[in-house]
């Protein structure tokens, strides 16, 4: 369940309100009323996430929040449920009730739900869940009459072709942010190094290296997340920022950081699997980016297209070595990122594509 402004969810509701009326159901903090605009009908629910409590607990209060969503599922008129998550109580209730009243169903999978979901269980009551929530999540997976993925390599995982499902890959694409007057000389000279995401992940692993780094001439720049976290690194901050801003910043920086860890997992599939936003929200910025080797999906990005480095970074030195040798490559590097820059953007072809799979 997601925010209005959630990147992901509301570039396919606009997208597709291009071609169709949409009905978008979002979580608000704050009680509103219905209202349209354009083709979309705005339909708010307030919520706010409990915290600090047991995973369970947070599980149980979610009911009633399920049950309302369940409403518009079973009472409003469409031809299309959209999914862009489950119900966590009701996880396939939707899925059967939307077939059984003869509507489509498009699954938009963000997250490897199995160990996404109720992520900090303790062992061994988490690989328990996996094993649950796996058999769930394929499930949904033969309920729905379409499917979209943020990676190639979940529907690999997954090995999707058996359910002989059709599905795409829609990665978490940059918008189409045009950076003026790129001066690869001067990202260089300014060697800094930028972290950015509205999530704070941790940086265990890697604060050696960017102590490291400091001794070398870089500085390290915060944006967005919970600045307390990295209080022992040396660094400039800014929170939230206007889209267009963010990526101005990103722009300046010399590297951008997107290595990271989210659950302390080694397997953590929503890890090693992941296209974040802020992956492509670099590289259309012009900024090469220092991804962790074990990210299979953005690793596979950076070495074929060239357009930053891959680290180890329990690796200290090995790391150092490679991210110097990369800034002496610095031009060769941001030209590739200029030269393939299209292919990080969400622009009118691809809209196309995604509007006439999910509708068409």
């Amino acid at each position: 369940m997601h925010p209005k402004e959630d990147k992901r969810v509301y570039r396919s509701v606009k997208s597709l309100s291009k071609h169709a009326k949409v009905l978008y159901q979002y979580l608000s903090e704050t009680e509103e009323d219905v209202y349209e605009e354009g083709n979309i009908t705005y339909i708010p629910i307030k919520w706010l996430e409990p915290k600090n409590v047991h995973p369970l607990v947070k599980l149980a209060k979610r009911r009633s929040l399920d049950k309302k969503v369940l409403e518009i599922v079973v009472n409003t008129e469409y031809d299309i449920l959209y999914m862009h998550h489950f119900l966590p109580s009701r996880p396939l209730l939707p899925f059967r009730i939307a077939k059984e009243r003869g509507k489509r169903v498009i699954y938009d999978v963000h997250e490897y739900h199995p160990q996404n979901f109720l992520a900090d269980l303790p062992q061994p009551v988490a690989r328990i869940k996996e094993e649950v929530v796996k058999k769930i999540f394929l499930s949904q997976l033969k309920l729905s009459d379409a499917l979209i993925f943020v990676t190639p390599d979940v529907p690999e995982d997954l090995n999707i072709r058996k359910l002989n499902k059709p599905y795409i890959v829609v990665p978490n694409f940059a918008e189409d942010f045009v950076p003026t007057n790129i001066d690869i000389q001067q990202k260089k000279n300014n060697k800094l190094i930028i972290y950015v995401g509205k999530v704070t992940r941790r940086l265990d692993e890697e604060k050696a290296l960017i102590k490291k780094l400091t001794f070398e001439g870089f500085s390290l720049r915060i944006i967005g997340m919970d600045d307390s976290y990295f209080a022992d690194l040396p660094h400039t901050y800014s929170g939230f920022l206007p889209y267009d801003e963010m990526m101005r910043e990103i722009s300046l920086a010399t590297f951008s950081l997107v290595s990271f860890t989210t659950t302390g997992k080694k397997n953590y599939k929503n890890d090693l699997y992941s296209l974040p936003h802020k992956f492509y929200d670099s590289l259309a910025a012009g900024t090469p980016v220092i991804v962790k080797e074990s990210f299979v999906s953005m690793r596979r990005i950076v070495e074929q297209l060239g357009v930053g480095i891959t680290i180890d970074p329990t690796d200290v030195e090995k790391s150092l070595r490679k991210l110097l040798s990369a800034y002496q490559r610095y031009h060769e590097i941001v030209q590739n990122i200029l030269k393939y820059r299209y292919e990080f953007v969400w622009d009118e072809k691809k809209e196309e594509e995604f509007a006439k799979f999910v509708i068409f």
